[in-house]
């Protein structure tokens, strides 16, 4: 499993810097409030089941995942559900709540969702639920190997 050490020294090498805080950013919200920034501009980092195999997405906090995108964009199919903790952890190395695009088993896919592009930059998790990484787009792909795909709509 992956810590925060060990995305911040591979976050280095890319010349990107990893935002610790006090108090706890777990949720859309209360990272949007230690950053400094709207919720829709947090990139939450979601893991689904697909037919059993798993999924990562990577979108925006004001948007959710759209079942029959995310199974066309995977291609994927039979029911799409959310994970327990303790799949979440097995899928991804992280627990709920500090899952990040980075560093994740090199045989989980990585959808990223399109949405986030309307930003400069998005702050996702690196590693824990006290942490936000500036990254824009362009830098999310790269460093994840994720495919631009649209999965998501509004809240």
């Amino acid at each position: 499993m992956p810590n925060i050490e060990e995305v911040k020294s591979y976050l280095v090498e890319h010349q990107i810097e990893v935002w610790e805080y006090q108090q706890p950013t777990p949720t859309c919200e209360t990272a949007a409030a230690a950053v400094g920034c709207k919720s829709a501009e947090i990139a939450k980092t979601l893991l689904f089941l697909v037919g059993g195999q798993p999924v990562a997405v990577v979108t925006c906090g004001d948007m959710k995942v759209k079942s029959s995108l995310l199974k066309k964009a995977s291609g994927l199919s039979g029911k799409v559900k959310l994970p327990q903790t303790e799949e979440v952890l097995q899928h991804t190395g992280y627990v709920p709540g500090g899952v990040c695009p980075f560093l994740l088993p090199e045989q989980l896919p990585v959808l990223l969702d399109i949405s986030m592009q309307r930003f400069a930059r998005v702050y996702a998790a690196a590693g824990n639920d006290y942490s936000a990484v500036p990254i824009t787009f362009p830098q999310l792909q790269q460093l994840t190997g994720g495919q631009p795909v649209e999965v998501c709509e509004p809240f």
